[in-house]
């Protein structure tokens, strides 16, 4: 699959059917470099702590701007880059850096800050969306239904691929002569749907393969993430 964000082949119906409610688990993107000598805590913290967490979706966005300086990171794509940089337009900073943990597409923290990361966590948590999202895996496809109990703003579904774990071994760069284990690994981003909230939104998508699937609802223009659903 290719690491590309993209408008994704697909069939998407309107739908009147109620949806069976799914707990919300909080959306955590970190966004990490193999060049870079910050990001191994960083990436350590979030394969022991979060990857593994079901109240969590810990997705791992590899960006490209420090292959530059001895090693070329080998999940990194400039799609995940833009989408980084994209978050700091929407929240007027001017810069972006590694790691970086973004919590529910609204909370922008250092990713080798465990207590601050965990805060944020628990503190979404306790927040109720309008949004209701739920996914089923139908031989190499997914189906999706999205509805509202009220929201109705410019909306954006996604769905994301990732590879459970991978160990590296760097032999250049700054971290030449490491072998760091990735987990959660985001290798193909697709946009599905624009979506306004007004009529409850069923799509069909494929989703070849047996590594986990994630579909999330996002505020257009990098906004809050307001629902996510996962299959393992």
């Amino acid at each position: 699959m290719g690491a590309v964000i993209r408008f994704a082949t697909l069939i998407w119906l309107a739908v009147s059917a109620p949806l069976m409610a799914q707990n919300n688990p909080v959306v955590v993107e970190l966004y990490t470099s193999q060049g870079c000598s910050s990001c191994p805590p960083a990436d350590a913290f979030f394969h022991d702590s979060l990857s593994g967490r079901d109240d969590v979706i810990a997705l791992s966005l590899h960006v490209d701007y420090w292959d530059y300086i001895g090693w070329k990171d080998s999940f990194a794509s400039p799609a995940y880059t833009k989408r980084q940089k994209a978050y700091a337009t929407a929240a007027g900073h001017r810069s972006v850096y590694t790691p970086q943990m973004i919590i529910a597409g609204q909370d922008h923290v250092v990713g080798n800050k465990p207590g601050k990361v965990n805060d944020l966590i628990e503190a979404h948590k306790q927040m109720r969306s309008a949004i209701a999202i739920s996914m089923q895996r139908k031989g190499n496809s997914v189906v999706i239904n999205v509805e509202s109990s009220g929201a109705r703003d410019d909306m954006i579904v996604h769905l994301i691929r990732y590879k459970p774990k991978e160990n590296v071994s760097i032999k250049r760069g700054e971290n030449a002569g490491r072998t760091v284990t990735y987990s959660n690994i985001v290798d193909d981003w697709d946009v599905l749907a624009e979506w306004d909230g007004r009529k409850p939104l069923q799509i069909k998508a494929p989703a070849k393969g047996d590594n986990p699937v994630v579909a999330l609802v996002q505020k257009a223009g990098n906004g809050p993430i307001l629902a996510a659903a996962r299959i393992k």
